[in-house]
């Protein structure tokens, strides 16, 4: 017997199966494929500590201080320059600064969402989001796609398929976990869709910077700022543990937002705010993102490589063109989740795909998933690393195979 009665929505609050699979990638001689970390040999250590120093010295009692709710207001400015030179159509009050990325998701879905209002989600789609929205009891319509990402007419069809929709959640740039990019033929056909359906968008960018050959096209919110909102991320092209994100919202929707970052956190932290600008001001970032590129495309070069080597026929995979992951179907007879433990006492860590699937009404966390699915990160290990650990995976799903196969008559 228990005091504490539980809201009804701490049951959709479940623990991050990729956290979980971290714990045990822990062990020694395990080598991990699992987690979506950026490669902590690219953090800027020098300038970082250069950065303190200079806020520390310049304005030690406002960086220390409780600081507003929006964010630091020439990070502020940065931010909305940036994506302005993008494209964006936007002013630097229509930007807020959040704590990380996912705090963005958060306050949208807090908006947002009512228990059994639809959210459109890819299929796949980022597990992260999923957690965010899950406790706010929505109702998910699985968005159709390709190699390419949603089609149009699933997202033209929701007004049919799922009334009400409040919107359509879309990682158009080297998406996690598939890592595919959506073309600007694609992107102008989806907005069209979805002003004509009535459905806003919102659109999670933490990879678009992470391009390998060429950027990717201009945002879904550059062609149509009042109906979009676009989150984006410092954790990937700088460092994740200032936990510095930030959201731009079409003006008639920004005031709710910051009311309910207000209630979650008061602000983001002013110190790092202050750190992180002082770092990018002067386009250090111009200079540093190039070698974090770089650094992604000989690791992803070299895990296609070990997959071309080593899989077994029927396995299915793209090349990416950026951001940090493989998506990989695996030949009929295989579940990704089922064998994650002997790959792991063999020595290699993956994350099941079934995670990336939104649940359908009726059915728990994953069912309904391809279970022949899986997610591989490449940039945490060398290229011999994955080349071995590739040649792991590879000799278990082979003695897997091997060991259910149909006996020839």
């Amino acid at each position: 017997m228990t005091l504490w009665t539980q809201a009804r929505r701490s049951a959709r609050l479940n623990p991050s199966i990729i956290r979980e699979i971290l714990k045990v990638t822990e062990q020694p001689g395990v080598l991990s494929m699992a987690g979506g970390l950026p490669s902590a040999d690219t953090f800027p250590v020098e300038a970082i500590r250069a950065a303190c120093e200079r806020v520390l010295s310049d304005s030690p009692k406002q960086a220390l201080q409780y600081s507003s709710s929006e964010g630091f207001a020439p990070l502020r400015e940065w931010v909305a320059a940036q994506l302005a030179s993008q494209g964006m159509r936007l002013a630097p009050d229509q930007v807020l600064i959040t704590t990380g990325s996912q705090q963005g998701l958060d306050l949208v879905a807090k908006v947002l969402v009512d228990p059994g209002a639809p959210v459109a989600v890819e299929t796949p789609t980022y597990l992260g989001a999923l957690q965010a929205f899950n406790p706010f009891e929505p109702i998910y319509a699985s968005l159709a796609g390709d190699g390419e990402g949603p089609r149009p007419e699933a997202l033209a069809a929701l007004p049919h398929d799922a009334p009400g929709t409040r919107f359509a959640y879309l990682l158009p740039n080297f998406q996690n976990p598939t890592g595919r990019v959506i073309g600007a033929a694609r992107r102008d056909a989806l907005v069209a869709a979805a002003q004509a359906a009535g459905v806003p968008i919102v659109e999670d960018n933490p990879y678009g910077d992470l391009w390998f050959d060429a950027p990717p096209p201009a945002p879904l919110a550059a062609r149509w700022p009042e109906g979009v909102i676009y989150l984006g991320s410092f954790s990937k092209v700088l460092t994740p543990g200032f936990r510095l994100g930030y959201l731009v919202a079409p003006p008639e929707l920004y005031p709710k937002l910051l009311q309910a970052k207000q209630a979650a956190d008061l602000h983001t932290p002013g110190f790092n705010q202050r750190v992180v600008h002082e770092v990018i001001k002067n386009g250090f970032l111009d200079q540093h993102v190039p070698t974090i590129r770089a650094r992604y495309q000989r690791q992803c070069q070299a895990m296609a490589q070990a997959l071309q080597q080593h899989m077994p026929e029927g396995t299915e995979w793209q090349v990416p063109q950026g951001g940090m992951f493989f998506w990989l179907r695996l030949p009929a007879g295989c579940d990704a989740l089922a064998l994650l433990p002997q790959a792991v006492a063999a020595g290699i860590a993956y994350v099941p795909g079934s995670a990336f699937f939104a649940p359908q009404p009726g059915h728990g966390p994953g069912q309904g998933a391809d279970a022949r699915t899986l997610r591989l990160s490449f940039v945490t290990l060398t290229p011999d690393d994955i080349a071995q650990g590739v040649a792991l995976l590879g000799r278990v799903l082979r003695e897997h195979l091997a060991k259910h196969a149909e006996p020839t008559p």
